[in-house]
């Protein structure tokens, strides 16, 4: 089904305008639809620090992220999967609640269900780009709509990112091209209010590695440089614990190695990570990481390598490793494996966190991006560029 076949079913029922009408509302009444089927948590905490600052946010999201929990007062949980006959319902009834709801503007990020085209309607739009490709093999569409979506994402008023290392990769990628590109902070995905307190030297004990274990993670090269620390003179007796599923690993651990399997709540995990003498993120590829930030956030040094760190997420004093160099990882786990230097470390990259990558932080730019788009498009704007 085209994506204009879906609207004309929406409007024969009832569940889309027509034409959207721009308002004069202020900041402090701006209406947001966010639709995010896949990163639940991390569009929470974006949006509650939105309505914070005055914004009225309706959050369009699933309950596939293990984060998920009950709807919140701004959500609407969907089921994004396209070919669920039984998710129409739901899907209907929601399009009747935005029809009501009458946002100003729409940010849009990893829709892969052509019917959330219609859920938009026609307010302006915002696209948030995570990363630079997929990965492993990922895609950000199914094929059967990858035309459809690219040529919606091409009518966005403005694109978003979160590095700059993305923002200069897609800027000439047919759903991007059009736009205007803007940075924004990316925050950690974990409520700043779970934020266990900062852990000093006498408590902090072993070296974390979280997320699902893809090619790209580079666990084989970990795995090596973890050997050679533990067999020198450097060890004081930490485990590396790895948490999270994936296909990466095969045989048996080295020692000191533990693997927690399975998907996990940051409820389960928060403490072990707040804890740790270094966050593992030496990817094969470039990747604007959750798991820096959310290490920072912490107070832990993310140790990333200079294939897939970005430079503007690492805090100061923590230089990237090359991604095949185990010697010179080796020597960053002999570092941080001292309890003191970790300590100092750790809290020198929640400074440069607070600084740089706090949410509130990241609200204000964010709000910045979407007053200028709804600013642009408002009907005084348009008399003033001299159109009838």
């Amino acid at each position: 089904m085209t994506a204009a076949a879906i609207t004309n079913l929406l409007r024969a029922n009832g569940a889309l305008r027509l034409e959207h009408q721009h308002s004069s509302r202020t900041v402090n009444s701006l209406r947001v639809l966010w639709l995010s089927p896949w990163v639940r948590p991390l569009a929470r905490v974006q949006a509650e620090a939105l309505r914070r600052r005055g914004a009225d946010v309706l959050l369009v999201t699933s309950d596939l992220h293990p984060e998920s929990d009950a709807a919140r007062d701004y959500e609407l949980v969907l089921d994004p999967r396209f070919r669920r006959a039984a998710t129409w319902p739901a899907t209907l009834a929601a399009w009747r609640r935005i029809r009501e709801y009458r946002p100003d503007v729409v940010i849009a990020e990893m829709v892969g269900d052509p019917r959330w085209i219609a859920l938009a309607g026609s307010a302006p739009r915002v696209q948030l780009v995570h990363d630079d490709r997929p990965h492993d093999g990922e895609r950000w569409w199914p094929p059967y709509t990858r035309a459809v979506f690219e040529r919606w994402g091409a009518g966005s008023a403005a694109t978003v990112t979160y590095s700059d290392y993305v923002a200069a990769a897609v800027a000439t990628r047919r759903f991007v091209a059009g736009t205007r590109v803007h940075v924004v902070p990316l925050p950690s995905d974990l409520d700043p209010a779970l934020c266990p307190p900062f852990v000093g030297p006498e408590d902090r004990h072993d070296f974390v590695m979280i997320g699902r274990l893809n090619a790209y993670k580079n666990v084989d090269v970990v795995l090596e440089a973890w050997q050679r620390h533990v067999a020198g003179d450097g060890w004081r007796g930490d485990d590396l614990v790895l948490i999270g599923d994936g296909p990466a690993i095969a045989g048996a651990l080295p020692k000191h190695t533990r693997w927690r399997r399975g998907s996990y709540r940051y409820g389960d995990i928060v403490a072990t990570l707040a804890a740790a003498k270094g966050s593992v993120a030496h990817y094969r590829r470039a990747s604007q990481s959750g798991v820096q930030v959310l290490s920072m956030q912490l107070g832990v040094t993310p140790i990333v390598s200079t294939a897939g760190g970005l430079p503007e997420f690492q805090p100061p004093g923590c230089p990237p490793v090359g991604v095949d160099d185990v010697a010179g990882l080796a020597t960053a786990f002999d570092e941080l494996a001292d309890p003191g230097t970790a300590t100092l470390r750790g809290a020198a990259a929640a400074r440069h966190y607070a600084r740089r990558f706090a949410v509130d932080y990241s609200a204000d730019r964010l709000l910045k991006v979407l007053t200028q788009v709804l600013a642009a498009r408002s009907p005084a704007a348009a008399t003033s560029r001299g159109a009838p």
